[in-house]
């Protein structure tokens, strides 16, 4: 039953993927037709206004958004009629090929193929049309696209006047000033207007609330949250007190970011501030997260000592806190830039990177431009310094520190010296707004990996802790697929840092939908997400089906464990097939314009493949023969062992000596494979025996014979066979051949019977000959009782002693049992 009920809750959530992914295209076919009157106007219209250029970037972003959301209706409006044309293409199919050029038909057949062609051409005609509307509409965004980016880039190529020039220093202090001048003059004209006292008096407790509130979180919260994680790291378990940090850490940038807010917010509800003081006032939140989110990157990539968190950096203490510093710096130069750049100091051309003019030009193009290369000049001397520290991190000084990491953090820190050398010198020549890009786009880029790495550290913790606190599943390889998906992710933040625009960011992920065509097949993002939706959930299916199999379904069977191996095999081989086919079905890729490239690569992949086909097939064919299964006592190549594992591709043996050989499938199908223990156990072994001449040849049978039948792995039928092979010069040769009933035992069985020969032969006088020397000759029975043999005429060769060679008595290796024992005068088993 529980399986039953993984089984129906599995099939429930592959049926509400398959609706998930199929519902948009069904939602498409009953959408009715688009107002194709109307876009036309449109079109034309905004074709109009991009061709004059005489529309800023505002509106032509204005005008851009309006064409992408009539591009959307007309790309649903292409599946129109979807179902009905397919089914009247399948009722002209049914109608059979149509006639070839000079030949003719059935009239009924030819009225009702073009009655169908008609309808056919009637339906299809409004998708058609949208299909045209939409590559209009596709145009005109790439035109409004093209020249959003044209504008962009004069505006970084643009020279100004240089701020070096002592002529623009006097006019920017007065334009500065008049500045201020007007945000007062305003904030006093607005307080008389309102009534003055009285009328302040009416807002005073809302604004007092969000004073009192910003104060308590700047000073008391601010302070409280800094010194929650030191705390904490004194109370918490180790298994979960880095993750804990992390998280209590996230309010150093909430808490104060949250009062900055509420201080801004009781500015702003004074109702003192119009055109010239709100825009500095809207710019305090990015400001206040520009410099409270640095402080928290420098205290969580450069932790102090007392802060029990492994620092993410190989930098000792002395370094860190310089680092700390030094990025403290940096985000107070960032937070200024944030700050007054798009609000007090924009320049002509500017705001264009964000979508953004709303804001007026306040100072002029020379004075603006020696307030930036003020902010340039603090925030590059800050980038340098912090890049000096950066730059001398080595991969080797910490072990635990991944080598990417370092090398990554490394590259950016040289790169921030060249750009905080670079930045000012543009400013320097005119060059204000590539300066400003190039400056403040690489202290971004630092943040944002700066981020990742803490990140990464952070999911890090949390896998350890989710598996029971074991530190050393940090280095695991789930947690860094997350943190690659992560730096995926990121790419987006990466272009939009570097001067993309939202509106390009959706463009790119439009025409990754579309899909690309790769060999004539079209893929899109969501095709592979299908394919591999339906894929995963093929293969755990196909997992669960094999476990149900292994353990409830097979075990009852009469099939022996290799039988249930080669069932459970086959059908992971069946069932994975059958995902893949229906993931290329349910991602809708047509394969059919493959066949032909399929078919020229198939001649160089099978000469290229053909050995792993051949192992492929060769395993195919083993798991349904079953000549040898799981378990069973091989030899094939001069390898022999117990087979541990059989695969699609080759066979595991381990060998006597426990040592794991690999044999490609294909060799256990052409080569010659004995198979010892297949079917049967029982298999004979064969131990030879030498006495000497004048020994009692039916007492050694007789007593050979009875040894045998002693052992109790020995079979009585058939019964053991004692021969006498040949009688020669050094004795007379015995045979004894016995069955045993598990061959596994044969080593030990052929020792015991030794043993035992030597014990009962010695016991009933019966000599084992030595050597050709009377001397050498071995006696079992006690020396007082044996005669005196007869001495032996010694060859001529042999008089000089030095030049005498004994003859070796025959010897039978029974220490380590194998085919050799099992094998008698012509090869064969029992």
């Amino acid at each position: 039953m529980p399986r039953l009920a993984a089984l129906s809750r599995l099939a429930s959530l592959i049926l509400v993927l398959f609706l998930a992914l199929n519902l948009p295209a069904l939602a498409q076919q009953e959408q009715e037709a688009p107002d194709l009157a109307a876009w036309d106007k449109l079109a034309e219209q905004a074709e109009q206004i991009v061709a004059s250029g005489s529309a800023n970037d505002v509106r032509l972003q204005a005008i851009r958004e309006e064409v992408v959301k009539w591009r959307e209706r007309l790309k649903a409006g292409q599946g129109i009629n979807a179902t009905r044309i397919a089914t009247l293409k399948d009722q002209i199919a049914a109608l059979g090929t149509p006639p070839a050029e000079g030949q003719t038909e059935p009239e009924e057949i030819a009225a009702r193929r073009k009655e169908l062609n008609e309808q056919l051409a009637t339906l299809q005609a409004p998708g058609l049309q949208a299909v045209e509307a939409y590559g209009r509409a596709d145009g005109i965004v790439a035109q409004i696209d093209q020249t959003l980016r044209a504008r962009q880039t004069f505006a970084l190529i643009r020279k100004t006047p240089t701020p070096l020039n002592p002529a623009n220093w006097g006019p920017a202090m007065a334009e500065a000033g008049h500045v201020a001048g007007q945000i007062y003059a305003e904030a006093r004209a607005r307080w008389d207007g309102t009534g003055g006292m009285s009328g302040f008096t009416q807002r005073l407790p809302l604004i007092g609330g969000f004073l009192l509130v910003a104060l308590i979180l700047l000073s008391r919260g601010r302070h409280w949250i800094d010194s929650l994680p030191s705390r904490l790291s004194a109370r918490a378990s180790e298994r979960s007190r880095a993750a804990l940090i992390f998280g209590v850490s996230l309010g150093q940038i909430a808490i104060p970011l949250i009062g900055v807010i509420l201080f801004a917010a009781a500015l702003a509800s004074t109702d003192l501030l119009d055109d010239w003081g709100l825009p500095l006032l809207r710019s305090v939140p990015a400001a206040g997260l520009s410099f409270f989110g640095g402080i928290w990157l420098g205290r969580q990539l450069f932790p102090a000592a007392d802060t029990a968190v492994q620092p993410p950096l190989p930098m000792d203490e002395e370094r860190r806190a310089k680092a700390r510093f030094r990025v403290t710096l940096l985000a107070s130069a960032l937070a200024l830039h944030q700050l007054f750049a798009r609000s007090i100091l924009p320049l002509s051309g500017f705001n264009s990177q964000n979508d953004s003019g709303t804001v007026p030009q306040r100072l002029s193009e020379a004075s603006a431009g020696v307030w930036h290369f003020l902010l340039i000049l603090f925030g590059a001397f800050c980038l340098f310094r912090l890049c000096n520290l950066l730059r001398g991190l080595r991969p080797a000084e910490a072990a635990d520190t991944p080598d990417y990491r370092v090398r990554v953090v490394s590259f950016l820190a040289m790169t921030g010296r060249l750009a905080a050398l670079v930045a000012p010198v543009l400013v320097a020549v005119g060059y204000v707004t590539a300066g400003n890009a190039l400056l403040w786009a690489l202290v971004l880029t630092l943040a944002l990996v700066g981020l990742l790495v803490i990140l990464q550290d952070f999911i890090a913790d949390l896998y350890a802790l989710a598996k029971g606190g074991d530190q050393s599943a940090r280095d695991a390889l789930m947690p860094v697929l997350i943190g690659f998906a992560l730096i995926l992710l990121s790419l987006p933040l990466f272009a939009l840092i570097w001067g993309a625009r939202a509106s390009d960011l959706a463009e790119a992920w439009t025409k990754a939908q579309q899909g690309f065509s790769f060999g004539g097949v079209r893929l899109s993002p969501m095709a592979m997400l299908t394919f591999l939706i339906v894929f995963a959930a093929g293969y755990f299916l196909t997992n669960f089906v094999q476990g149900a199999f292994r353990s409830s379904i097979l075990p009852k069977t009469k099939l022996d464990s290799g039988g249930q191996n080669a069932v459970a095999s086959m059908i992971g081989y069946v069932g994975l097939a059958l995902a893949a086919v229906f993931a290329v079905t349910s991602a809708g890729i047509d394969l059919t314009s493959l066949a032909f490239v399929a078919g020229a690569l198939s001649v160089g992949i099978g000469f290229g493949m053909q050995q792993v086909v051949s192992n492929f097939v060769s395993g195919i064919i083993l798991l349904v023969e079953r000549p040898i299964a799981v378990g069973d006592w091989i030899e094939v190549g001069g390898q022999q062992g117990v087979v541990k594992k059989m695969a699609v591709r080759a066979t595991q043996i381990q060998t006597f000596d426990r040592t794991q050989v690999i044999v490609p499938n294909s060799n256990l199908i052409t080569q010659p494979v004995t198979n010892w223990t297949r079917g049967s156990l029982s298999g004979r072994i064969i131990v030879p025996v030498t006495v000497s001449h004048g020994s009692d040849s039916r007492k050694v049978a007789e007593l050979l014979r009875e040894i045998a039948e002693d052992q109790p792995t020995v079979l009585i039928n058939p019964a053991p066979a004692v021969l006498l092979r040949s009688i020669t010069a050094d004795g007379l040769n015995f045979e004894l051949r016995a069955v045993l009933s598990d061959i596994n035992g044969g080593s030990g069985v052929s020792s015991e019977i030794n043993h035992q020969i030597l014990e009962r032969f010695a016991a009933a006088g019966i000599v084992l000959p030595g050597s050709t020397r009377p001397s050498r000759d071995i006696y079992l029975h006690g020396e007082a009782d044996m005669p005196a043999p007869a001495p032996k005429p010694v060859p001529a060769a042999a008089a000089d002693p030095r030049k005498t060679t004994p003859q070796e008595a025959e010897t039978h290796d029974s220490g380590e049992f194998g085919p050799a024992g099992m094998q008698d005068d012509d090869g064969g088993r029992a």
